[in-house]
């Protein structure tokens, strides 16, 4: 295989292994692409290796999507490989039919790729609203946030960070992981966000202030109530933060950072998204 197509194959690889265990929605995979590769070969080899950048990929077989998801996703790669391939791949329909015999659940696992080769693996509804909030999905905001904070590591290294609305906990997951902050405070106002933000910490190696056998090389961190549309001043400054983060609009006076240009995470491209800081 030339160089650049074995580039070409390896950049295709990736972009269906970031999307699928992102669980990002189908139109957004590359299959013409797909397409185009298996035209130009006979070899069902690019197949066996997206089955194993996705459905089969550690991250996946530990923490799994939807079965729907996975269904759908596995219906669809038939389809490329019929479209091109007379003969059928045993290992496409061996695959959907494990996926027909799992049990479908309220949650479903997205994982994150990051740059230091480990990852953030998120439990998610699978509705984009249940029990009354849209707090127990990631938005792409907040993968936006990460991918900023990832940048910019000394904002937050050695510090203490607070966090209003944290939702699912990407943000603070990754910011956790790659940049080192001291202690890290996760906060939303709805019980079901703050059950489902303890289980993603512990999901992700991170232990709960409250325990005794935390890491001392890892942050503080802690999971607490707060609802900050009526928040008062005293009530954060009790947690003595030297960063604050959050979403949304206060009647604060600020100015916008520099858009980033590395794009780690899959969100929708056209998105109308800032980072803005916070002046007095």
């Amino acid at each position: 295989m030339a160089p650049e197509e074995s580039a070409g194959t390896e950049l295709l690889l990736r972009s269906f292994e970031r999307r699928f265990l992102a669980a990002r929605a189908l139109r957004s995979f590359p299959w013409q692409s797909l397409e185009a590769k298996l035209r130009d070969s006979s070899d069902s080899e690019l197949l066996r290796d997206i089955l194993q950048k996705t459905v089969k990929h550690p991250l996946c077989v530990k923490h799994p999507p939807s079965v729907k998801y996975a269904w759908c996703f596995l219906s669809e790669l038939i389809k490329k490989h019929e479209a091109v391939h007379m003969e059928p791949l045993d290992e496409l329909y061996e695959a959907l039919a494990e996926i027909l015999m799992a049990k479908e659940s309220t949650q479903g696992h997205r994982s994150y790729l990051l740059p230091s080769g480990g990852s953030v693996t998120l439990s998610e509804s699978t509705a984009i609203i249940s029990h009354g909030t849209t707090g127990l999905v990631t938005w792409d905001a907040a993968l936006y946030l990460a991918e900023w904070a990832i940048e910019n590591p000394a904002a937050f290294t050695h510090r203490t960070v607070l966090e209003l609305g944290s939702g699912t906990g990407l943000t603070g997951l990754a910011i956790c992981k790659m940049c080192h902050p001291q202690a890290y405070i996760f906060s939303d106002c709805h019980s079901r966000v703050l059950e489902q933000l303890r289980g993603n910490v512990l999901l992700n190696g991170l232990s709960l202030e409250t325990d005794v056998t935390a890491n001392s090389d890892s942050p503080r961190v802690t999971v607490a109530q707060l609802d900050w549309d009526v928040t008062t001043v005293p009530q954060l400054s009790a947690f003595q933060p030297d960063v604050v983060i959050a979403a949304g609009r206060a009647g604060i006076r600020w100015e916008a950072e520099p858009r980033h240009d590395k794009k780690l995470f899959p969100y929708e491209e056209d998105l109308e998204m800032a980072i803005l800081k916070l002046t007095p």
